[in-house]
């Protein structure tokens, strides 16, 4: 086993994908690999894997001896298994149900008016910046904070601090310091329950808190869980779309050329930027087989979302950002049991972001070579530090 290629995989660049992940999609859908901390682990590539194992309930993110458990990093929160092994799918089906209700189709177009104005208010600060300006901290860090903030009533000026909380705890390199960010995190959700318990609000914190059956500890835990998947992964959406819009030639023009095209435009700025060469963990609960390979229980299994966006037996060249590629479903949101439920509103906030984007910079262009950016190694998404841009 000690000969087995090691995550991650070693990119040329932001746009480029990772020579050894596409040569191992060449040879099968999966391969048995080790983790960055160098733990045995499944990496499953292929499209229709990785979409039917994503619904699959014998794969799990518990396990029944934890501590044995191979690691994909030092993250307290995805880096080993989360959750009790007796009881993980009862309890899964009942936060989703819990929270399902926040993200209905009704309460996402009551959003959707108050996103394009802060969308708006955030352009004219842009306008103001520039040129030139950093689109990172103009537009692609403050909007998702300020949406979720609003969604799920969580004071606005207290965003550096969880901001700092949120990316302690996504740490992959440092255990000490994500268990830290973890409690700060979870310790803000307590007090922020308190607080709506005495003055309730239409916020989703206080929802949950005056929910029966709902203690203040869980209403903390998922209160502060969508604080930091909902705002976290959609900075990096917008920072790695803008990219990838403005440094594939022809590719901003045709958004600006036809507003049209912005549903598009969404769906391959979800699918093309991840590259792949991770995966969502999931752990096997029993002895099952993948595309031939026996995989026992207890083994880690990473379902590499971005490696299955890019598999060329769905996606015609698919290392090719292409706003006109025919529509395909793609994987960045999972499958099935485990579908994101915020898909819709981070569907609504890049929807207003690059139509409006486009519309009033037509001109927009990169300040500076892909090669000068910058991006967080140490963080599990990976986003950008700053994007220049000018018009």
């Amino acid at each position: 086993m000690s000969d087995l290629v090691q995550l991650p995989f070693e990119q040329a660049g932001p746009m480029r994908p990772a020579p050894l992940l596409r040569a191992l999609q060449a040879r099968g859908p999966i391969h048995a690999i080790r983790t960055a901390v160098g733990d045995p682990a499944w990496l499953v590539t292929g499209y229709e894997q990785v979409r039917r194992l994503l619904d699959d309930a014998r794969l799990g993110r518990a396990h029944r001896e934890p501590e044995r458990a191979s690691r994909t990093g030092e993250s307290a929160l995805f880096g080993g298994p989360l959750g009790d092994f007796d009881t993980e799918q009862a309890d899964h089906r009942r936060m989703r149900s819990l929270l399902q209700p926040h993200f209905s189709p009704k309460r996402m177009r009551a959003l959707r008016g108050r996103v394009e104005a802060l969308t708006a208010d955030l352009l004219d600060g842009l306008a103001a910046a520039g040129p030139p300006a950093d689109l990172h901290a103009e537009l692609a860090l403050p909007l998702p904070i300020a949406v979720i903030c609003e969604l799920l009533g969580v004071p606005y000026e207290d965003r550096a601090q969880f901001r700092a909380w949120t990316q302690a705890a996504a740490d992959i390199t440092d255990r000490a310091r994500s268990e830290q960010g973890l409690a700060e995190l979870f310790t803000y959700g307590q007090q922020l329950v308190a607080r709506k318990r005495a003055r309730p609000d239409d916020g989703v914190i206080s929802r949950l808190a005056a929910t029966d059956g709902v203690s203040d500890d869980d209403a903390a835990a998922m209160g502060m869980t969508l604080l930091f998947a909902g705002h976290e992964t959609t900075v990096t959406a917008i920072g790695m779309g803008a990219l990838w819009l403005l440094n594939t030639p022809g590719q901003w023009q045709a958004l600006v050329d036809d507003p049209s095209r912005i549903d598009g435009a969404v769906e391959e700025i979800l699918r093309a930027p991840s590259l792949g060469g991770g995966g969502i963990p999931r752990y096997a609960r029993t002895d099952l087989e993948i595309a031939g390979v026996h995989v026992r229980a207890g083994d880690l299994v990473l379902l590499d979302t971005g490696a299955a966006n890019h598999d060329a037996a769905v996606f015609a060249d698919p290392d090719r950002f292409d706003l006109g590629r025919p529509a395909v479903a793609h994987l960045t949101f999972g499958h099935g049991a485990r579908y994101c439920i915020g898909a819709p509103l981070a569907r609504i906030e890049l929807k207003a972001v690059f139509s409006q984007l486009a519309a009033r910079f037509p001109t927009l262009k990169p300040g500076c070579a892909v090669e000068e950016l910058t991006f967080n190694p140490n963080v599990l998404t990976g986003g950008l530090t700053a994007l220049p841009v000018t018009w």
